[in-house]
């Protein structure tokens, strides 16, 4: 039954985070970023999806998607998603009214390691193509580099102290990269710039497959399970996210 459910059944908004390969995981209706009014616009169909899924949203040019929208969901037995960006934000505000979340970004935000809403914020073009890079996930691939021993602490906490300083439409590995030549070592520089570019992860992307998959699993399986945060990937003790968190 994985992977034959009618599309209609869940509409997923989503933008940068997905690409076109990404979205044959789960047959959908794609949207656009999600703004407020949209998810209500779905409510008032004559027939309601089962499941919504809130990857990434607007909130400078329009107006963001507010809690209330979704509750406003949730209240009439539609399950909502959220991963990755705006998705991940909503999601901790909303989970305690069943809201489910997904993904290292969304256990970032509910935990509290991180408590910057600008951290999922970045710029794209008309095609979805990222002009700037989202600090999140600069953060966790920072992380994992810690726990892999690729990335000295010190340098991940110098490079994030940089970022914080940029406006999120400037954030991008070069730019903080060239903050952080006065204060490091140009071969320090140059192992962040290798890990960064080369090995570094994007979490968001990678929550949003998460999301994705764990749509398709529940729309073959019935009613939706609530949410854990098992995103430990240090096989025991905090996720080293923390590591390089507000300190």
């Amino acid at each position: 039954m994985t992977g034959r459910q009618a599309p209609g059944q869940a509409v997923v908004f989503a933008g940068p985070s997905v690409d076109r390969a990404t979205r044959r995981i789960l047959p959908a209706q794609y949207r656009p970023p999600v703004v407020r009014g949209d998810i209500d616009e779905l409510l008032r169909r004559p027939v309601r999806p089962r499941m919504i899924g809130v990857i990434d949203g607007k909130f400078l040019q329009s107006m963001a998607i507010s809690p209330k929208e979704i509750l406003r969901a949730l209240d009439v037995g539609v399950a909502v998603y959220g991963s990755s960006s705006m998705g991940a934000l909503r999601a901790v505000e909303c989970e305690p009214w069943g809201m489910i979340g997904v993904g290292r970004v969304f256990a970032a935000y509910r935990t509290g390691t991180v408590d910057a809403d600008d951290e999922v914020a970045m710029v794209y073009d008309d095609d979805d193509r990222p002009l700037s890079e989202p600090l999140i996930n600069l953060r966790l691939a920072l992380a994992d580099g810690i726990a892999a021993g690729e990335v000295e602490p010190d340098h991940a906490r110098a490079f994030l102290d940089a970022g914080r300083r940029l406006y999120f439409p400037h954030r991008s590995v070069r730019a903080i990269l060239r903050m952080l030549r006065e204060d490091l070592a140009d071969t320090d520089v140059a192992r962040l710039a290798d890990y960064l570019t080369c090995r570094g992860a994007d979490a968001k992307r990678e929550d949003a497959r998460e999301l994705l998959f764990r749509m398709r699993a529940d729309l073959s399986g019935g009613l939706p399970r609530r949410a854990v945060v098992t995103h430990d990937r240090t096989g025991g003790g905090p996720d080293p996210a923390h590591l390089v968190g507000d300190q």
